[in-house]
Protein backbone atom coordinates (compact mmCIF):
# COMPACT_ATOMS: atom_id res chain seq x y z
CA UNK A 1 0.00 0.00 0.00
CA UNK A 2 1.30 3.63 -0.83
CA UNK A 3 -1.60 5.38 0.48
CA UNK A 4 0.21 8.56 2.09
CA UNK A 5 -3.06 10.39 2.25
CA UNK A 6 -4.06 12.79 5.36
CA UNK A 7 -6.15 10.37 6.55
CA UNK A 8 -3.89 7.46 6.68
CA UNK A 9 -0.96 9.26 8.33
CA UNK A 10 -3.41 10.21 10.87
CA UNK A 11 -4.80 7.07 11.35
CA UNK A 12 -0.95 5.07 11.68
CA UNK A 13 0.37 8.50 13.29
CA UNK A 14 -1.26 7.41 16.70
CA UNK A 15 0.72 9.67 19.01
CA UNK A 16 1.03 12.63 16.54
CA UNK A 17 4.47 12.86 15.36
CA UNK A 18 3.52 14.40 12.24
CA UNK A 19 2.54 17.93 14.66
CA UNK A 20 5.47 17.63 16.21
CA UNK A 21 7.47 17.56 12.78
CA UNK A 22 5.89 20.25 11.43
CA UNK A 23 6.37 22.62 14.42
CA UNK A 24 10.04 23.00 14.17
CA UNK A 25 9.79 26.38 12.98
CA UNK A 26 7.57 27.55 16.09
CA UNK A 27 10.50 25.15 18.41
CA UNK A 28 12.94 27.23 17.59
CA UNK A 29 11.85 30.53 17.85
CA UNK A 30 10.54 29.41 20.93
CA UNK A 31 14.08 28.26 22.08
CA UNK A 32 15.46 31.92 21.20
CA UNK A 33 13.11 33.11 23.82
CA UNK A 34 14.01 30.38 26.40
CA UNK A 35 17.77 30.54 25.77
CA UNK A 36 17.22 34.70 26.48
CA UNK A 37 15.03 33.76 29.73
CA UNK A 38 18.35 31.63 31.02
CA UNK A 39 20.51 34.79 31.37
CA UNK A 40 23.12 32.86 30.47
CA UNK A 41 26.48 34.91 30.76
CA UNK A 42 28.94 35.49 28.02
CA UNK A 43 32.28 33.54 29.12
CA UNK A 44 34.91 33.77 26.65
CA UNK A 45 35.99 29.90 26.53
CA UNK A 46 39.44 29.52 24.68
CA UNK A 47 39.10 26.39 24.08
CA UNK A 48 35.55 25.98 22.54
CA UNK A 49 33.15 24.38 22.92
CA UNK A 50 31.59 20.56 24.11
CA UNK A 51 28.02 19.40 23.49
CA UNK A 52 27.55 16.51 25.75
CA UNK A 53 24.60 14.41 24.57
CA UNK A 54 22.76 11.25 23.36
CA UNK A 55 20.83 10.49 20.46
CA UNK A 56 18.16 13.50 19.52
CA UNK A 57 19.58 15.37 21.82
CA UNK A 58 23.29 15.60 20.68
CA UNK A 59 22.00 15.57 17.62
CA UNK A 60 21.23 19.93 17.85
CA UNK A 61 25.15 19.96 18.17
CA UNK A 62 26.19 17.92 15.66
CA UNK A 63 23.99 20.26 13.01
CA UNK A 64 25.22 22.96 15.15
CA UNK A 65 28.42 22.57 13.70
CA UNK A 66 27.18 21.96 10.16
CA UNK A 67 25.23 25.40 10.46
CA UNK A 68 28.10 27.37 11.55
CA UNK A 69 30.96 25.80 9.36
CA UNK A 70 34.06 27.99 8.71
CA UNK A 71 32.34 30.68 10.88
CA UNK A 72 33.95 28.81 14.01
CA UNK A 73 36.41 30.96 15.98
CA UNK A 74 36.99 27.96 18.16
CA UNK A 75 36.44 23.98 18.03
CA UNK A 76 33.01 22.80 18.47
CA UNK A 77 32.75 19.12 19.62
CA UNK A 78 30.46 16.84 20.05
CA UNK A 79 30.60 13.80 23.08
CA UNK A 80 28.71 11.13 22.74
CA UNK A 81 29.57 8.98 25.68
CA UNK A 82 30.31 9.02 29.02
CA UNK A 83 33.76 10.95 28.70
CA UNK A 84 34.16 14.06 27.71
CA UNK A 85 37.26 14.85 25.04
CA UNK A 86 41.13 14.43 26.94
CA UNK A 87 41.40 18.77 26.00
CA UNK A 88 38.47 19.34 27.87
CA UNK A 89 39.66 22.11 30.44
CA UNK A 90 38.33 24.95 32.15
CA UNK A 91 38.69 27.02 29.36
CA UNK A 92 36.13 24.89 27.63
CA UNK A 93 32.11 25.44 27.69
CA UNK A 94 30.32 22.35 28.02
CA UNK A 95 26.66 22.20 27.11
CA UNK A 96 25.31 19.17 28.90
CA UNK A 97 21.94 18.46 26.22
CA UNK A 98 19.67 15.57 27.66
CA UNK A 99 16.15 15.93 27.08
CA UNK A 100 14.31 13.77 29.82
CA UNK A 101 17.25 15.11 32.24
CA UNK A 102 17.76 11.25 32.81
CA UNK A 103 20.38 10.35 30.38
CA UNK A 104 23.23 8.03 32.27
CA UNK A 105 25.82 9.09 29.43
CA UNK A 106 25.36 13.35 29.84
CA UNK A 107 25.11 12.55 33.76
CA UNK A 108 28.69 11.47 33.77
CA UNK A 109 29.91 14.08 31.13
CA UNK A 110 28.18 16.64 33.23
CA UNK A 111 30.08 15.23 36.38
CA UNK A 112 33.38 15.33 34.71
CA UNK A 113 33.28 18.75 33.51
CA UNK A 114 32.59 20.05 36.78
CA UNK A 115 35.81 18.01 37.92
CA UNK A 116 37.76 19.43 35.30
CA UNK A 117 36.51 23.16 36.03
CA UNK A 118 34.51 23.49 32.94
CA UNK A 119 32.25 26.02 32.31
CA UNK A 120 28.86 23.78 31.96
CA UNK A 121 25.32 24.72 30.59
CA UNK A 122 22.45 22.58 30.58
CA UNK A 123 19.98 21.79 27.92
CA UNK A 124 16.83 20.09 29.51
CA UNK A 125 13.53 19.84 30.52
CA UNK A 126 13.67 18.70 33.76
CA UNK A 127 14.82 15.33 35.63
CA UNK A 128 18.19 14.36 37.46
CA UNK A 129 20.35 16.68 35.40
CA UNK A 130 18.26 20.16 36.27
CA UNK A 131 18.13 19.00 40.12
CA UNK A 132 21.91 18.91 39.98
CA UNK A 133 22.42 22.15 37.57
CA UNK A 134 20.24 24.13 40.43
CA UNK A 135 22.24 22.54 43.01
CA UNK A 136 25.23 23.85 41.38
CA UNK A 137 23.44 26.97 40.02
CA UNK A 138 24.66 25.91 36.44
CA UNK A 139 22.16 27.59 34.04
CA UNK A 140 19.59 25.73 32.51
CA UNK A 141 17.85 26.14 29.40
CA UNK A 142 14.51 24.94 30.04
CA UNK A 143 13.43 23.04 26.81
CA UNK A 144 9.20 22.43 26.46
CA UNK A 145 8.34 19.08 27.51
CA UNK A 146 5.74 16.01 26.10
CA UNK A 147 7.91 15.86 23.04
CA UNK A 148 9.86 12.54 21.69
CA UNK A 149 13.99 13.62 21.97
CA UNK A 150 14.49 13.39 18.14
CA UNK A 151 11.28 15.65 17.85
CA UNK A 152 12.76 18.51 19.81
CA UNK A 153 15.49 19.33 17.69
CA UNK A 154 14.62 22.83 16.66
CA UNK A 155 15.55 23.39 20.64
CA UNK A 156 18.67 21.46 20.75
CA UNK A 157 19.93 23.10 17.40
CA UNK A 158 19.47 26.65 18.29
CA UNK A 159 20.39 25.83 22.40
CA UNK A 160 23.86 24.86 20.58
CA UNK A 161 23.89 27.60 18.02
CA UNK A 162 23.49 30.21 21.26
CA UNK A 163 26.14 28.58 23.44
CA UNK A 164 28.42 28.65 20.85
CA UNK A 165 28.06 32.06 20.65
CA UNK A 166 28.04 33.26 24.75
CA UNK A 167 31.19 31.24 24.89
CA UNK A 168 32.92 32.79 21.84
CA UNK A 169 33.20 29.40 19.57
CA UNK A 170 31.02 31.46 16.65
CA UNK A 171 29.27 34.90 15.61
CA UNK A 172 25.86 34.84 17.03
CA UNK A 173 23.32 33.87 13.92
CA UNK A 174 20.40 35.01 16.08
CA UNK A 175 18.75 36.86 13.78
CA UNK A 176 19.39 33.90 10.90
CA UNK A 177 18.14 31.15 13.13
CA UNK A 178 14.95 33.65 13.30
CA UNK A 179 14.81 33.87 9.46
CA UNK A 180 15.23 29.84 8.81
CA UNK A 181 12.13 29.55 11.18
CA UNK A 182 10.15 31.70 8.47
CA UNK A 183 11.65 29.58 5.48
CA UNK A 184 10.89 26.19 7.06
CA UNK A 185 7.19 27.55 7.28
CA UNK A 186 5.75 27.05 3.61
CA UNK A 187 8.37 24.28 2.73
CA UNK A 188 6.37 22.54 6.51
CA UNK A 189 2.97 23.28 4.71
CA UNK A 190 4.40 21.85 1.29
CA UNK A 191 5.55 18.42 2.36
CA UNK A 192 3.24 18.13 5.59
CA UNK A 193 0.20 15.48 5.45
CA UNK A 194 -1.93 18.69 3.90
CA UNK A 195 0.13 18.65 1.10
CA UNK A 196 -0.30 17.03 -2.46
CA UNK A 197 0.68 13.58 -2.59
CA UNK A 198 3.17 13.84 -4.92
CA UNK A 199 5.52 16.13 -2.77
CA UNK A 200 8.55 15.72 -2.07
CA UNK A 201 8.59 14.10 1.25
CA UNK A 202 6.27 11.56 0.20
CA UNK A 203 7.75 11.11 -3.41
CA UNK A 204 11.27 9.46 -1.37
CA UNK A 205 9.06 7.65 1.23
CA UNK A 206 7.83 5.76 -1.76
CA UNK A 207 11.22 5.71 -3.37
CA UNK A 208 12.48 4.31 -0.32
CA UNK A 209 9.92 1.63 0.73
CA UNK A 210 11.30 -1.88 1.09
CA UNK A 211 14.67 -1.05 0.15
CA UNK A 212 17.68 -0.20 2.47
CA UNK A 213 18.42 3.06 2.42
CA UNK A 214 21.83 4.80 2.31
CA UNK A 215 21.94 8.57 2.91
CA UNK A 216 24.98 10.32 1.40
CA UNK A 217 26.20 14.11 2.15
CA UNK A 218 29.05 16.44 1.85
CA UNK A 219 30.15 19.23 3.91
CA UNK A 220 26.94 20.98 5.44
CA UNK A 221 25.35 17.97 4.36
CA UNK A 222 26.87 14.77 6.24
CA UNK A 223 25.75 15.34 9.72
CA UNK A 224 21.96 15.94 7.59
CA UNK A 225 22.81 12.39 6.67
CA UNK A 226 23.44 10.97 9.69
CA UNK A 227 19.91 12.69 11.12
CA UNK A 228 17.97 10.66 8.15
CA UNK A 229 19.55 7.72 8.94
CA UNK A 230 18.30 7.41 12.76
CA UNK A 231 15.47 9.36 12.28
CA UNK A 232 14.43 6.47 9.39
CA UNK A 233 15.69 3.80 12.36
CA UNK A 234 13.75 5.00 14.54
CA UNK A 235 10.48 6.20 13.21
CA UNK A 236 10.23 3.47 10.43
CA UNK A 237 12.00 0.77 12.88
CA UNK A 238 13.73 -1.07 9.20
CA UNK A 239 17.81 -0.85 9.12
CA UNK A 240 19.18 2.40 7.08
CA UNK A 241 22.91 4.14 6.80
CA UNK A 242 24.35 7.10 6.02
CA UNK A 243 28.07 8.12 4.37
CA UNK A 244 30.01 11.28 3.54
CA UNK A 245 31.65 12.57 0.36
CA UNK A 246 34.12 12.75 -0.77
CA UNK A 247 35.51 9.41 2.25
CA UNK A 248 33.25 7.32 0.70
CA UNK A 249 34.51 8.17 -2.81
CA UNK A 250 37.42 5.91 -1.25
CA UNK A 251 36.01 3.23 -0.28
CA UNK A 252 32.19 2.79 0.11
CA UNK A 253 31.83 3.01 -3.75
CA UNK A 254 33.51 -0.22 -4.57
CA UNK A 255 31.10 -1.81 -2.28
CA UNK A 256 28.11 -1.14 -4.56
CA UNK A 257 28.72 -3.88 -7.11
CA UNK A 258 28.15 -6.28 -5.32
CA UNK A 259 24.81 -4.42 -3.57
CA UNK A 260 22.60 -6.25 -5.64
CA UNK A 261 23.54 -9.95 -4.38
CA UNK A 262 22.47 -8.96 -0.84
CA UNK A 263 19.51 -6.99 -1.06
CA UNK A 264 17.51 -3.99 -2.22
CA UNK A 265 19.53 -0.47 -1.18
CA UNK A 266 18.43 2.90 -2.29
CA UNK A 267 20.79 5.69 -2.32
CA UNK A 268 19.69 9.41 -1.32
CA UNK A 269 22.31 11.80 -1.83
CA UNK A 270 22.04 14.87 -0.30
CA UNK A 271 23.47 18.06 -2.31
CA UNK A 272 23.92 21.82 -0.69
CA UNK A 273 24.33 24.63 -3.34
CA UNK A 274 26.92 25.83 -1.56
CA UNK A 275 29.38 23.15 -1.81
CA UNK A 276 32.55 23.02 -3.49
CA UNK A 277 32.76 22.58 -6.95
CA UNK A 278 34.78 19.52 -6.75
CA UNK A 279 32.82 17.85 -4.10
CA UNK A 280 29.42 19.03 -6.10
CA UNK A 281 31.06 16.73 -9.14
CA UNK A 282 31.77 13.82 -6.84
CA UNK A 283 28.20 13.84 -5.63
CA UNK A 284 27.29 13.76 -9.53
CA UNK A 285 29.83 11.44 -10.33
CA UNK A 286 29.56 9.17 -7.29
CA UNK A 287 25.68 9.10 -7.91
CA UNK A 288 26.45 8.09 -12.20
CA UNK A 289 28.76 5.32 -10.45
CA UNK A 290 26.08 3.65 -8.04
CA UNK A 291 23.22 3.65 -10.34
CA UNK A 292 25.31 2.43 -13.28
CA UNK A 293 25.50 -0.68 -10.39
CA UNK A 294 21.85 -0.58 -10.80
CA UNK A 295 20.93 0.62 -7.77
CA UNK A 296 18.44 3.19 -7.53
CA UNK A 297 19.50 6.84 -6.72
CA UNK A 298 18.30 10.28 -5.84
CA UNK A 299 19.68 13.35 -5.55
CA UNK A 300 17.84 15.40 -3.60
CA UNK A 301 18.83 19.71 -3.40
CA UNK A 302 18.89 21.75 -0.45
CA UNK A 303 16.68 25.11 0.11
CA UNK A 304 17.57 28.66 1.25
CA UNK A 305 19.85 31.55 1.04
CA UNK A 306 21.47 30.96 4.55
CA UNK A 307 23.64 28.27 5.26
CA UNK A 308 21.03 27.49 8.52
CA UNK A 309 17.72 27.73 6.09
CA UNK A 310 19.26 24.46 3.68
CA UNK A 311 20.52 22.74 6.32
CA UNK A 312 17.00 22.68 7.88
CA UNK A 313 15.54 22.22 4.83
CA UNK A 314 17.23 18.89 4.69
CA UNK A 315 16.31 18.23 8.15
CA UNK A 316 12.63 18.84 7.80
CA UNK A 317 12.44 16.73 4.63
CA UNK A 318 13.99 13.77 6.36
CA UNK A 319 12.39 13.52 9.52
CA UNK A 320 8.60 14.10 7.24
CA UNK A 321 10.16 11.34 4.88
CA UNK A 322 11.10 8.97 8.12
CA UNK A 323 7.66 9.50 9.17
CA UNK A 324 6.02 8.53 5.68
CA UNK A 325 7.90 5.47 5.72
CA UNK A 326 6.56 4.54 9.23
CA UNK A 327 2.81 4.83 7.86
CA UNK A 328 3.66 2.89 4.69
CA UNK A 329 4.84 0.06 6.49
CA UNK A 330 1.95 0.92 8.99
CA UNK A 331 3.85 1.72 11.76
CA UNK A 332 3.27 4.28 14.72
CA UNK A 333 6.37 6.74 14.07
CA UNK A 334 6.66 7.59 18.03
CA UNK A 335 7.23 4.21 19.87
CA UNK A 336 10.97 3.18 20.70
CA UNK A 337 10.21 -0.02 22.20
CA UNK A 338 13.87 -1.14 21.37
CA UNK A 339 15.57 1.69 23.16
CA UNK A 340 13.03 1.67 25.86
CA UNK A 341 14.16 -2.10 26.85
CA UNK A 342 17.48 -1.38 26.17
CA UNK A 343 17.22 1.44 29.21
CA UNK A 344 15.62 -0.93 31.52
CA UNK A 345 17.86 -3.78 31.16
CA UNK A 346 20.88 -1.45 31.68
CA UNK A 347 18.96 0.26 34.97
CA UNK A 348 18.63 -2.98 36.10
CA UNK A 349 22.19 -3.37 36.60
Amino acid sequence: MSDLSAERISAVDQSNMAAAVLEMPDHMRDALWRVETAAIEHVDSPHGLVVAGMGGSSAGGMLASAVIGERASRPIALSRGYELPSWTSSETTVLCSSYSGTTEETLAAYEAAGIIGARRVVATTGGQLAELARADSVPIIPISGGLQPRAAIGYMLVSALETAALCGASESIHAEIDVAAAHLEPIAAEWGPEGPDDGQARTLARFLKGRIPVIVGVDATAPVAYRWKTQINEDAAVPAFSAQLPEADHNEICGWAGAGSLGEFAVVLLADSDSHPRERRRLEITAELIAADGVPVEIVESRGETRIERVMSLVMLGDLVALYLAVLAGTDPTPVPAIDSLKAALSAQ
